[in-house]
């Protein structure tokens, strides 16, 4: 089984994306971590992310684990590095990065295979990465209530950016964000998270 679960910043996908999978005993990975571990590696390295070759180089090579609770890139705990306002900036270039993507996205569809499915979050989950999903879900939400969520867990400048890397990726060329035909489509700004994991979860089980 694969729950693919889509949406644009603040709209919940992180929460209800484990909690889900919790709810029922199903792995759970966070795709947006994987770009944010390359722009992460690429920063640290001190490559321009804009050199679309050297990045998806470094790409291929990198070693990147993302666990419930810890992201480690090339054995380096890198948790709280990827979600700093510097690599937010940086992840709108690599993720927009086709050859990246490509990486990214074979090494999503075989943590799919060696799970034997799951719970996964992204932009691109139900369009690109499993269009084959057993359900699909895209999440929204009014955007002063992403912002405010946004600002609640990072800061006001992440926030601010959100807008941005929203727009970036729903107009890039190579699977950019966007609803699956066949998604179910959640507004979440007036419910709380248990009440958008009920409606997967009866999503799932009808």
């Amino acid at each position: 089984m694969v729950i693919a679960i889509d949406g644009p910043a603040g709209s919940g996908k992180s929460t209800v994306a484990r909690t889900v999978a919790e709810r029922l005993g199903l792995a759970h990975l966070d795709t947006g971590a994987m770009y944010r571990s390359v722009a992460f590696a690429a920063v640290d390295r001190g490559l321009d992310t804009a050199d679309l070759d050297a990045v998806a180089d470094l790409a291929r090579r990198l070693s990147i684990d993302v666990g419930p609770d810890q992201v480690f890139v090339d054995g380096v705990d890198a948790t709280e590095a990827i979600r700093t306002e510097a690599i937010t900036k940086a992840v709108t270039a690599v993720a927009s990065n086709p050859a990246v993507r490509e990486v990214m996205v074979a090494k999503q569809r075989a943590w799919i295979e060696a799970n034997n499915g799951g719970v996964l979050e992204g932009r691109d989950i139900g369009t690109v990465v499993c269009p084959d999903a057993t359900v699909k879900v895209y999440l929204v939400a009014d955007a002063d209530v992403r912002a405010q969520r946004r600002a609640a867990e990072h800061n006001e400048a992440v926030a601010v950016d959100m807008a941005r890397r929203d727009q970036a990726d729903s107009q890039r060329e190579v699977s950019p964000m966007m609803r699956a035909d066949d998604a179910a489509e959640i507004d979440t700004t007036h419910l709380s998270i248990a009440e958008v994991v009920d409606v997967v979860i009866g999503l799932v089980q009808a």
